[in-house]
């Protein structure tokens, strides 16, 4: 018989004050202790949503080092959780100073950092006829590796939302042995009601594989509305949870052998002639 273990997806509305953010996310990441999780996901942007994508300059640290990465560490030890950290500022090379990482760190539950993934994908994008116009690349730079980390879940692919768009990126997760994706998200209003779910479950439907999706929700400093419904999707498509707004955690018991069950019961990952 398996044993399940059960996992969070954290949403939060942040803002331009981190302070406020990291007391928001350590009071989440408690309840989600309580309710028994042993692995629970920030969202995107989860310390910082300033005002100009510019101003995470300010904040940005080097790895393993500085405050909101000191809080992570305390934070997995004081409630005993892996955390996937969803993504805060990191210093990028020197050339691009005025630009950060968007980097996802994990902790496990006695502090000790195990990963950290850079952001592929930047969000450089134009929304209805030009109304909304998002260009990520002007604050951040982009990461270049794929990483995965194993956990008492599975292994764990890591993402970060516009990344959802490229499925050739999962791909390349399930190949080094990922069987769960984490998708920490400020999806827009607009594109998240669009794609959102669409998005999650075909990732998870095609690779088989366990998704855990953290987002923002509500208004920002800067202006931007995102979409929030932070959910857990199982490898057949299913959303085992969901919660449309407001500040909380999304709680799923997830079976950590099932993946390769279906794999290999349904071996479409197997079938496959295109690499």
């Amino acid at each position: 018989m398996s044993v399940t273990t059960r996992v969070a997806a954290i949403q939060m509305n942040s803002g331009a004050d981190v302070a406020a953010n990291l007391a928001l996310a350590d009071k989440l990441l408690g309840d989600a202790a309580a309710d028994g999780c042993v692995l629970a996901v920030l969202p995107e942007n989860f310390a910082l949503m300033p005002v100009r994508g510019r101003d995470k300059a300010k904040h940005a640290e080097e790895p393993d080092a500085g405050p909101i990465q000191a809080f992570l560490c305390d934070a997995s030890q004081r409630h005993g959780l892996w955390i996937v950290a969803g993504s805060l500022p990191l210093v990028s090379p020197a050339i691009d100073a005025e630009r950060v990482f968007g980097a996802c760190p994990v902790y496990d539950n006695d502090g000790c950092a195990r990963a950290i993934y850079r952001k592929i994908h930047l969000f450089d994008v134009d929304l209805k006829d030009g109304e909304e116009s998002y260009r990520e690349s002007r604050s951040m730079y982009p990461g270049d590796d794929v990483v995965t980390v194993d956990t008492p879940c599975g292994r764990v692919g890591l993402s970060i939302c516009y990344d959802l768009r490229f499925p050739e990126l999962f791909r390349q997760l399930v190949d080094a042995g990922a069987t769960i994706f984490t998708v920490p998200a400020a999806f827009t209003a607009t594109t998240g009601a669009a794609h959102w779910h669409i998005l999650l479950r075909a990732r998870a439907i095609e690779n088989l594989a366990y998704v855990i999706a953290p987002g923002q929700y509500g208004e920002h400093p800067d202006g931007r509305s995102t979409y929030g419904h932070s959910l857990i999707c199982d490898p057949w498509g299913r959303i085992l949870a969901e919660q449309e707004t407001g500040d909380c955690h999304v709680a799923a018991d997830i079976d950590p052998q099932l993946p390769q069950q279906l794999r290999g019961d349904f071996p479409v990952l197997a079938n496959r002639r295109l690499q």
